[in-house]
């Protein structure tokens, strides 16, 4: 790109957006927020064509001193470029579910969405720690915006609960991270993915950014703001929080805690993994009972997530490379499903199953596209879903057959809710009228569950082309954990991590 300056780009393009909505009538913010997304969506994909997969970790990078050691940098690896497309590529999707259902202080509602694609962005591009820790922390502000202005009946308590759980963690973060810079005198996060912390002090700085960690995923039992959140939103803001605000969280343990804390990483994968199985199969038990179809799909959102912990606390590569193709899958599935969800609310402005049934019959159409990304969460051959599933579940072999098997059970209870789901809302007897009578859907509509179901059809077929720019990355984040990954079942047991050194007497390494 011959240093062209893409990912400032990427940020201005729907600041400017932002601010131009503010000032706009409703039909007039309604194209400036897709124009802007469809902008940065381009840039997205000149991003991945010009990402050199063979070259230098970080690419595109961006660095302007700014004051006490703080800087504005910018750069990104090919974990960090999958996740950003991914965001540049849904937020389109949800200005087109936003078109004709809000109708309220329209200009505001576009511009809180083009914000949150700022910082979303600089989430993934940041550099620098404390510059990560700002757009990472500012992201929770247009999300409750969202949630409390355009969201249901019991939006207030939702987007305070949404707002108190998410904001604690972060703030023992923020005292780990103050402590980091005195330490290793750097704010670069290349920099300190590469540092060796005393390894005493990790297991407090683990557990620090595992509090806000933890809870952004979320994992069990600190996920009771999801379902809430999910149910109270507008349709785009599920999407946009099913497909990207969930995995800064994933990112966060990939980029923080596993490079730069290792062997506190290695000390507490027992807890990690307790709390990844018991997501697993407690929330799709729970998904198994619901009534509302928002809930349903939230609660299965917490069981995904606790396949990428376990995958990435597998400590070997098809574990890393696995939870991430789940984290990009998920990111397309759920906020296809929150689609179709938001497509028959639409219509008849109820989530309650029991008030469906048998619309294959009048909407075809809709019935194929949400039979697609059924089959898709429950990870059939062909889908995204499989992909990152089986991966996932062959790094866990390798450290754990029962670990392992609850993986597998939490998979197959996945496919009771789904299909249960699926089957009284698509099949079965017209027994409302209301339903019965609700047009298929509409070019808009078909647009925007079409783009996404090509998405998950070409990474359930090719994965490689996903696979290929993060694989650098992953080999290179999978050889810094190799001093500190313990050997068998012996992420199951707990006990203090141990020396470098002792590692490497020991064999430690891979």
């Amino acid at each position: 790109m011959g240093g062209f300056p893409i990912l400032s780009l990427m940020l201005l393009v729907p600041l400017v957006g932002a601010v131009a909505c503010l000032f706009a009538e409703a039909k007039t913010a309604r194209w400036i927020a897709l124009i802007a997304t469809l902008v940065d969506f381009a840039l997205g994909i000149v991003l991945w064509l010009n990402f050199d997969i063979g070259g230098a970790q970080w690419q595109f990078v961006e660095k302007v001193p700014l004051f006490a050691g703080f800087s504005y940098a910018l750069g990104i690896d090919g974990i960090a470029l999958l996740l950003i497309v991914l965001s540049v590529f849904l937020m389109p999707i949800c200005i087109g579910a936003s078109w004709n259902s809000i109708t309220k202080r329209v200009g505001e509602y576009f511009a809180a969405f083009l914000l949150m694609e700022v910082l979303m962005i600089g989430v993934f591009a940041a550099q620098d720690l404390y510059l990560f820790y700002i757009f990472f922390e500012a992201g929770l502000i247009p999300m409750y915006l969202i949630i409390g202005i355009w969201g249901g009946d019991n939006r207030i308590y939702a987007s305070y609960k949404f707002f108190l759980y998410t904001l604690l963690g972060s703030v023992l973060m923020l005292i780990a991270m103050m402590w980091m810079v005195h330490e290793a005198g750097t704010t670069d996060i290349p920099t300190l993915m590469a540092y060796d912390f005393p390894v005493q002090a990790q297991t407090w700085l683990f557990l620090a950014f595992f509090a806000s960690f933890a809870v952004k995923m979320p994992m069990w039992p600190v996920h009771t703001w999801l379902p809430d959140a999910h149910v109270q939103a507008p349709t785009a803001g599920s999407v946009i929080l099913a497909g990207v605000l969930l995995k800064m969280g994933g990112y966060g343990f990939i980029r923080f805690s596993l490079p730069m804390f290792p062997e506190a990483s290695a000390q507490f994968a027992w807890l990690i993994y307790a709390l990844s199985m018991a997501a697993v199969v407690i929330t799709s038990l729970i998904a198994l009972v619901q009534h509302d179809m928002k809930k349903l799909i939230a609660y299965s959102s917490v069981a995904h997530m606790g396949v990428v912990t376990i995958g990435l606390f597998a400590f070997n590569t098809q574990g890393l490379e696995g939870s991430m193709i789940v984290m990009l899958s998920h990111g397309l599935v759920a906020g296809a499903l929150f689609l179709c969800v938001g497509v028959i609310y639409d219509r008849l402005h109820t989530r309650e199953i029991s008030r469906y049934g048998g619309i294959a019959i009048n909407m075809p159409k809709y019935a194929m596209f949400f039979l697609l990304f059924t089959m898709a969460s429950i990870g059939l051959p062909g889908t995204s879903g499989f992909v990152g599933e089986f991966l996932s579940l062959a790094g866990v072999y390798q450290i754990s057959t029962w670990v392992a098997l609850v993986c597998t059970t939490g998979i197959i209870l996945g496919a009771a809710y789904m299909l249960y789901l699926y089957r009284r809302v698509a099949f079965g007897e017209q027994k409302n009228a209301d339903a019965a009578a609700m047009p298929d859907i509409d070019l808009r509509e078909w647009t925007m569950l079409g783009a996404l179901a090509a998405a998950v059809l070409w990474m359930g077929v090719y994965p490689e082309s996903f696979l290929a720019p993060m694989r650098k990355d992953i080999a290179a984040l999978d050889a810094r954990l190799a001093r500190a990954a313990p050997q068998g079942d012996a992420h199951l047991k707990i006990g203090k991590p141990k020396p470098v050194e002792e590692h490497a007497a020991q064999g430690g390494a891979h």
